[in-house]
């Protein structure tokens, strides 16, 4: 049997030997919808919980539009100039119209690459595109601290003295947040580097309802719910994709209700019901651009946990064409490998303020906790092998092989999308073959 795992910007073949028992895992196929632009302009004349776009115009003098950066397959290209056209129209001067790139703590996005993430060249030559910049402190503004956890709130000026205030963003599983999208995308997306430190310190991450698919006491998600209110009238236009990438679902109007119903939709294809735990996973790292870094490869290692059985091991193919991600995670992961992680995560828990990217090699500890990870990837130099921290196997197929014999168990879970599905099993946790 032959399946093919999402792999940078191609597909990768994976052979699975005859005597295995392989399942796998999609998420429910989401339909293309027939007519992407139209039901764009539905959405933004049929908005859920504020009035439709033309009305949220008349009388504005500005307007900032929030996009996400390059690790996020957002289709801007289908929204972008409808919004800025409508803007315009209502009578906010073109110079007056901002898209600020959500970057969070990530890099800039420019040049070749900014292109891609606008995906019209009409928006570049018609508004300023700008990214935001987490550690410019005059770039933010300092709204105080939230009620529930005292998280410091500041953030960039030019969407908070705009006079309309639009996020738009896809919506899918988040292994942190529940869903990304609507709020995410304002905090951490165009949060001060302070901000964003806070949300991701251990406090937070160590939360056990700090997970994938979870909005119900999810401390994270709260948190940023709070922030999204002490910054005032914020509206969204959210995003749903299928396999192919093409437009599956949209919706438009109050930040909070809007994403809801977005998560809603997403959630019935996303969230699969598996009922059993597995010795041996395979999954990616949702091929490009989510697997450019390694840094983002994570993401995979932490979505399938709930069927992975104790002690299994996860195999993961990630591209890594971009190595493995900022200096400061590089930084975190070679702490890791040389403290181990007992004493890493020992060292995060009195911090109010994490440092910049040690989240993620925070989350990493989590499948790390559970059982073996291995990792198939062409991108990463021999020093970048050995901070990941995970053994670096040449052949998907041998470590199927080696994995299944540790086990005695030739029952394989395989799920070619990666993190974007989130598979749950449904038998008890003692479960066993």
């Amino acid at each position: 049997m032959i399946v093919d795992l999402l792999y940078g910007r191609n597909l990768l073949p994976v052979r699975f030997p005859e005597h295995a028992e392989v399942t796998v895992i999609r998420k429910r196929s989401l339909p293309k919808l027939p007519d992407e632009q139209g039901a764009i302009r539905r959405a933004l004349n049929a908005p859920i919980g504020s009035p439709p776009f033309h009305e949220l115009v008349k009388g504005r003098r500005s307007a900032c539009i929030l996009i996400c950066d390059i690790t996020r397959p957002v289709p801007n290209r289908l929204f972008l100039r409808p919004m800025i056209e409508g803007l315009i129209a209502g009578g906010i001067s073109a110079d007056k119209i901002t898209v600020l790139v959500a970057t969070g703590l990530h890099r800039p996005n420019v040049g070749a690459e900014l292109e891609e993430v606008v995906g019209d060249r009409w928006v570049l030559s018609t508004v300023r595109v700008v990214n935001h910049m987490a550690r410019v402190d005059a770039d933010h503004v300092d709204l105080g601290r939230t009620a529930s956890r005292g998280t410091p709130v500041k953030i960039d000026r030019r969407f908070v003295e705009a006079d309309l205030r639009i996020a738009t963003g896809l919506v899918e599983p988040h292994f942190m947040a529940g869903y990304s999208g609507g709020r995410k995308v304002v905090a951490p997306g165009i949060a001060h580097a302070d901000t964003i430190r806070t949300l991701h310190s251990a406090r937070f991450m160590e939360d056990q309802l700090t997970v994938q698919c979870n909005l119900t006491n999810n401390p994270l998600h709260e948190e940023q719910l709070e922030i999204v209110g002490m910054i005032g009238e914020i509206v969204g236009l959210n995003t749903v994709i299928n396999e192919d990438r093409h437009l599956s679902y949209v919706s438009f109007g109050e930040i909070v209700q809007s994403h809801l119903a977005a998560v809603d939709f997403v959630r019935t294809s996303t969230e699969v019901p598996v009922p059993r735990r597995f010795k041996t996973i395979v999954t990616s790292a949702a091929g490009y651009p989510l697997d450019k870094t390694y840094y983002q490869t994570i993401k995979g290692m932490v979505t399938p946990l709930d069927i992975l059985d104790q002690d299994g091991t996860l195999i993961i193919a990630s591209a890594c064409s971009e190595g493995m991600g900022s200096s400061e995670f590089c930084e975190a992961q070679r702490r890791l490998v040389e403290k181990g992680a007992g004493a890493f995560l020992e060292s995060l828990t009195p911090k109010l303020l994490a440092d910049v990217d040690e989240w993620q090699t925070e989350m990493q500890l989590k499948p790390m906790r559970k059982g073996r990870v291995a990792m198939y990837t062409e991108g990463l130099s021999d020093e970048e092998r050995r901070m990941t921290g995970v053994a670096l196997v040449a052949s998907i197929e041998d470590a199927v092989h080696d994995s299944i014999t540790r086990a005695g168990d030739n029952a394989i879970a395989v799920i070619p999308e990666g993190p974007y599905v989130v598979p749950h099993c449904t038998a008890p946790a003692h479960f066993e073959r």
